[in-house]
């Protein structure tokens, strides 16, 4: 379950219709939950906009599509399928693909006229990389 305070999100790696890596976003183990009060990006409130800078809003979760990874181990990810609740930040795009996971599919969000995603940077076809719909 997501321990952050400020976002509930969630991933899933799968290889050959096989779970091999799940996660969540929260704080590393041992460590005082978001939701307790641990992070201080999370204690700032609505005040950090959204989006806004790691370095200036410090906050200490790790994010989902991180530790989905990490459970995986980056070596069994080369052309997986990324099922996440939320579209990635940067951070976790540059991740994602360095795994070399080929298919991520994004919860909520859907093509516009032009066949991009809703979301913004980050979505929509990436190389050898294909995001879609969950409704795909």
């Amino acid at each position: 379950m997501a321990t952050c305070s400020r976002r509930k999100v969630g991933a899933v790696v799968v290889q050959d219709r096989k779970v091999i890596g799940n996660g969540f976003n929260g704080v590393a183990a041992g460590k005082v939950h978001c939701i307790d009060g641990g992070c201080p990006r999370g204690q700032m409130g609505p005040e950090v906009p959204l989006g806004a800078d790691y370095n200036l809003y410090p906050c200490r979760a790790i994010h989902a599509e991180r530790n989905a990874i990490l459970q995986a181990g980056l070596a069994q990810c080369a052309g997986a399928t990324l099922y996440v609740t939320a579209q990635p930040c940067q951070q976790c795009t540059n991740l994602i693909e360095h795994a070399g996971i080929r298919r991520i599919v994004i919860m909520g969000h859907e093509k516009n006229e032009d066949g991009e995603w809703d979301g913004g940077s980050g979505t929509g076809d990436q190389g050898d990389e294909h995001w879609e719909d969950e409704d795909e």
